[in-house]
């Protein structure tokens, strides 16, 4: 057996909610025809946190904190992370399989490690398990890919958030951290998640790539029947080789659907009152990135109807099942002067009244938008170290009058390796 180290590239994630592509030093390990990896990172943050305390703060579905002011010492938009990986070669296939463990820094409650934490004595953070999953596949015909992982639907949007290694928006647990800040999500694209997946994705054909998979469907308040898989597609094109020339980037376009029903119980319930028994969802979106030296600039869109906000499937519809749209973006650019990383980012994420909602508009306190401005700064101490400062002014904002407000302050740091 055989150990050294080696520039990987690796997924890493955000909380309940993920990673961008990082080149770390891993560990390889060679065992018989295996070639084993193992990978990740450990980050802490101190975060002030000033919420809004004053009054018509309640948003259904706001993303901004509300109440007392509050220091903490969490993680930020990525928990801690041990990834392992096997690959080999057999009887031409490429085979790998991947497990990776998420734990947090900060205590978990009840709710697990995803929901609120709880910042008391004698407690202990949690595990989010959140990866496992094998692929097979050859370079001529492409990989398939079955098991948990990452989603397709607004998976580059959070990958290329710079926020990914700091904290931006701490959100409504600001005063107990769970394992993972908010970062953009809500305010400016909606979380992939991680999901049960039979996905393929093609052979890489002139920097153009596409995958397509069957997903576990998601519940959707009342609706918990489920007679058809979720379905997820995504195709890129990247453009350039960073060592030799001076612009490169990518775009790409991704799309989700879904149909749900309500559960047998829920329809003799609610059918006298005419609620719909089923409802489908679906969005798409779209984005760029583009390098120019030291320069980054990335932006990213999305748009569904019947999909939610924050995360997928929530506050999809009205009480009787009729449709919200929703849509979103955020720009960002950033630039590097040796080994200090400057940014700037802006993005909302809104969500429209369904039609039979739309007469209650003056007296709904549900979320209308979520917004934030990000100032970041990104410095590599080492390779493997990057310092970060944060300056993030979030908002949330109902149909009604009612509105918050949170300002974020943010010193730390991440390691990846």
């Amino acid at each position: 057996m055989k150990i050294r180290t080696k520039l990987l590239t690796v997924v890493s994630a955000a909380g309940w909610l993920l990673p961008m592509s990082q080149a770390l030093a891993g560990i390889d390990v060679a065992a018989g025809d295996w070639t084993i990896d193992f990978s990740g990172d450990v980050n802490g943050f101190y975060v002030d946190a000033s919420c809004d305390h004053g009054a018509n703060t309640a948003v259904i579905g706001g993303l901004a904190c509300t109440g007392d002011n509050s220091a903490a010492v969490r993680n930020g938009l990525l928990p801690a992370a041990l990834v392992f990986s096997a690959t080999t070669r057999q009887d031409n296939f490429d085979v790998g399989v991947t497990i990776g463990f998420y734990p947090g820094i900060n205590s978990s409650a009840a709710e697990g490690v995803n929901g609120p934490g709880l910042p008391a004595a004698l407690q202990t953070p949690g595990i989010d398990a959140r990866q496992a999953f094998f692929t097979f596949g050859d370079k001529s015909w492409g990989t398939v890919k079955m098991g948990r992982d990452i989603g397709l639907f607004g998976k580059d949007a959070i990958l290329d958030d710079m926020t990914l290694l700091g904290v931006g928006t701490a959100g409504p647990g600001a005063a107990a951290p769970s394992n993972t800040s908010l970062g953009r999500i809500g305010i400016g694209y909606i979380y992939t998640d991680w999901e049960p997946q039979i996905t393929y994705t093609t052979p890489t054909f002139n920097g153009f790539s596409a995958s397509a998979g069957v997903f576990q469907p998601l519940d959707s308040g009342g609706y918990t029947t489920h007679t058809s898989p979720q379905f997820q597609v995504g195709a890129s094109y990247s453009w350039g080789d960073p060592k030799t020339d001076t612009v490169t980037g990518k775009a790409w376009l991704d799309a989700v659907t879904q149909g749900a029903k309500a559960n047998s119980s829920d329809i003799s319930a609610d059918n006298s009152a005419g609620k719909s028994t089923n409802f489908n969802g679906t969005a798409v979106d779209a984005g760029v990135k583009v390098d120019v030296a030291g320069f980054e600039g990335v932006l990213y869109g999305y748009s569904g109807k019947g999909i939610g906000t924050t995360g997928l499937f929530i506050l999809a519809t009205s009480a009787s099942g009729d449709t919200r749209k929703s849509y979103g973006g955020y720009a960002q650019a950033t630039y590097k002067i040796n080994k200090l990383k400057i940014g700037l980012s802006y993005g909302i994420s809104e969500l429209k009244l369904a039609n039979d909602e739309e007469a209650f508009a003056g007296s709904s306190n549900l979320l209308r938008r979520n917004s934030s401005g990000v100032f970041g700064l990104y410095y590599s101490l080492t390779k493997s170290i990057t310092l970060v400062g944060e300056f993030v002014d979030s908002k949330a904002q109902a149909w009604d009058a009612n509105s918050a407000t949170e300002k974020d302050y943010v010193v730390g740091g991440i390691l990846f390796f």
